[in-house]
């Protein structure tokens, strides 16, 4: 993901999740071969870091866990190269939505240092693509009416197939190695990690612009795969009482 000025800024789709074994995926995966292609960033292989916003009464997380059917998050997520995050290498800053059963995102490209001015800061960066202009004051309006401020970094490994052109917009993705880290809130720090799932897991998704196409559904079927609803970010929130963290004991006590 080493040039990002080609990068999609924005769109809706469809988001189905799935839990499975390591064997599983591989199962699926070398079935999903003679229909799907290797994602053309990292040979279909990279590493994701999120760094997630939310309210001090995790407002954010509560809307997921409540089914509200409107609901936000905020993110600062970097898709990990072997260059070291300094204050130039750009990042996404993402409004992720959920309307009802459609998944909508929005995102900007900035300087990471200027992704923190804006997240962290609450200060809109002196300099930006004019096309970013709106996002730019959603986010901005976002984080001061929900006073949010920095709350959890996710980090795992991710291996995506896309569709071929006669399934455009098609992505199934699996993800590895999922952590969580609620102290030392920086991208830029070394990581102290939790686990999130037994080593064993993959969370698999398979994300559509319109509908799953028919051969996909039959695969599932085949393959006994059941959908879950599983969001990385309250998975987190939902671990944190479990390590010594930078959330309030109040709050997680209501978890």
């Amino acid at each position: 993901m080493s040039n990002l000025s080609h990068t999609i800024r924005k769109f809706n789709r469809f988001e189905l999740k799935y839990l499975i074994s390591l064997k599983e995926a591989e199962r699926f995966k070398t079935a999903l071969r003679a229909y799907l292609l290797d994602d053309e960033h990292g040979n279909g292989r990279y590493a994701l870091t999120s760094l997630y916003y939310d309210s001090p009464d995790l407002r954010c997380y509560w809307e997921k866990v409540d089914g509200i059917k409107f609901r936000r998050k905020l993110r600062i997520r970097r898709y990990e190269t072997e260059s070291p995050l300094t204050a130039d290498t750009p990042v996404f800053v993402e409004i992720k939505q959920r309307l009802d059963r459609v998944t909508q995102k929005r995102r900007i490209i900035l300087p990471y240092q200027d992704a923190l001015t804006l997240c962290n800061d609450r200060q809109i960066p002196e300099s930006y693509n004019p096309v970013d202009k709106p996002v730019i004051e959603e986010i901005y309006a976002f984080l001061w009416n929900y006073n949010l401020r920095p709350t959890s970094i996710v980090r795992y490994e991710r291996q995506a197939l896309i569709g071929t052109d006669y399934d455009i917009g098609l992505r199934v993705t699996f993800d590895t190695s999922l952590t969580i880290q609620t102290q030392q809130l920086d991208l830029h720090e070394d990581p102290i990690s939790l686990p999130m799932f037994p080593v064993d897991t993959v969370v698999m998704e398979i994300k559509v612009n319109e509908r799953i196409p028919y051969w996909l559904t039959e695969l599932v079927a085949a393959h006994n795969l059941k959908m879950i609803r599983v969001s990385k970010y309250c998975r987190g929130v939902e671990l944190a009482e479990n390590m010594p963290s930078t959330f309030s004991r109040s709050v997680l006590a209501t978890i």
